[in-house]
């Protein structure tokens, strides 16, 4: 049974009214033998049902459908020590070298913000690991170099300087799977936990939204003249984050690096009014620029959106306005593509300047996932839609079915 919400203001919006009952039969805990193959829930005013593979039937032509092309990294490692005990090591995010691409392209040593599992076990000194890369046997050492509050500062090096940190990633690391899919990963997660459109490094975690669309659909998209473009956003382990707190207000919101580039924004301007988010993370970082623009309009150059930026800029510039002013900095710094950091929170309340659809996985109860898809569709048809899903045998969660939401009026 969904539990009742009440209209108020964003920051003080209670969690409790935000949440639902998800039995653990109902998460996928493995992804369909072919991608397309999802159930795919459509929301526009009522509620009816479709297959994934028919995607491209179901948006108009002539519209813009844009991806989140980061791609998951193998983010874990597993380290032993002499005793037996065994340490776990997920990388999150670059310490140093803090540009992402460097960072991989580090060779000997590389210094990385990470989640230490069983960290009790390690006590101080080195751990190390061999590697067995293009014939040769690599030796790779870990050391603690900062203790943090959520994860502690790892320093990684090695004894070839010819193999780059994302070599010995690829070689040992594991595929980052959800911590709700409650198993370890396996082969088939190396795949199947990666669009078929990802291209740049960065992410512990996929924007699972993707996961269902094939190389014959992107085929079939382009033949019904339906617009296809990117954007980057790294995902961070923080999209797993549970709203703990009460309100709203009182939620830190996580932080995720993106970059978009000029095409991409020539076609938000060509498009606008009829644009698709493929996932959370694309959506974010669309609303995320509109908050940019209005930023620059107004005479800050502080290059980021935090959580209430949306909720407290002034809202009277267009789309036109907001891009355009992006496109004129990028010009005017000989700038091909837009680096920023983005902490938006999108919660009921929040009015979408850019995107009109949202393609979108079932997300967890007490999730800042599921405030973005409540303040999309508006009002109380978000619980529709779940009720409808739970009732109607749909997969929940990455690896679980699919929706297409047209935007609440």
């Amino acid at each position: 049974m969904l539990l009742q919400n009440k209209k108020m203001n964003t920051q003080d919006i209670k969690i409790e009214h935000y949440t639902y009952l998800l039995p653990e039969h109902r998460i996928a805990k493995y992804p369909l033998k072919e991608r397309s193959d999802s159930k795919l829930l459509i929301y526009n005013k009522g509620i009816r049902e479709d297959k994934f593979c028919n995607i491209p039937s179901l948006l108009p032509s002539k519209s813009l459908l844009l991806f989140n092309n980061t791609k998951v990294i193998q983010a874990r490692v597993l380290f032993k020590k002499e005793t037996g005990a065994q340490i776990e090591v997920f990388c999150l995010e670059p310490v140093q070298p803090a540009d992402i691409s460097m960072a991989f392209e580090a060779k000997t040593k590389s210094v990385w913000k990470c989640i230490v599992g069983n960290s009790k076990k390690w006590k101080d000194g080195k751990l190390y690991k061999n590697i067995a890369h293009a014939g040769k046997t690599i030796r790779l050492a870990i050391s603690r170099k900062q203790t943090l509050e959520d994860a502690q500062v790892i320093e990684f090096e090695w004894d070839n300087n010819e193999v780059s940190f994302g070599e010995v990633l690829e070689a040992i690391g594991k595929t980052p799977i959800p911590p709700y899919l409650k198993r370890e990963s396996e082969q088939l997660d190396t795949l199947r936990y990666q669009t078929i459109y990802s291209n740049y490094k960065g992410s512990v975690a996929a924007p699972t939204a993707g996961l269902h669309f094939t190389k014959e659909i992107l085929n079939q998209l382009y033949d019904r003249g339906i617009k296809t473009g990117n954007v980057t956003l790294h995902v961070g382990a923080g999209t797993f984050k549970p709203v703990k707190s009460k309100s709203i207000g009182e939620h830190e919101m996580h932080t995720e690096h993106f970059f978009v580039d000029m095409e991409t924004l020539n076609l938000i301007l060509e498009y606008k009014g009829n644009i698709t988010s493929t996932g959370t993370t694309t959506v974010r970082t669309l609303e995320s620029l509109y908050w940019l623009g209005v930023k620059l309009l107004e005479g800050n150059k502080d290059l980021f959106i935090n959580q209430w930026d949306a909720y407290q800029l002034p809202k009277h510039y267009s789309l036109t306005e907001a891009i355009g002013k992006l496109k004129a900095y990028l010009i005017d710094n000989d700038y091909s593509t837009l680096e920023s950091y983005t902490g938006i929170l999108i919660a009921p309340g929040y009015e979408f300047k850019v995107v009109d659809r949202l393609i979108t996985n079932f997300h967890q109860p007490n999730s800042t996932l599921l405030l973005l898809v409540a303040a999309f569709t508006k009002g109380e048809a978000w619980k529709k839609i779940y009720e409808y899903a739970l009732n109607n045998d749909f997969r929940f969660l990455s690896y679980g079915d699919s929706s297409l939401l047209y935007k609440g009026q």
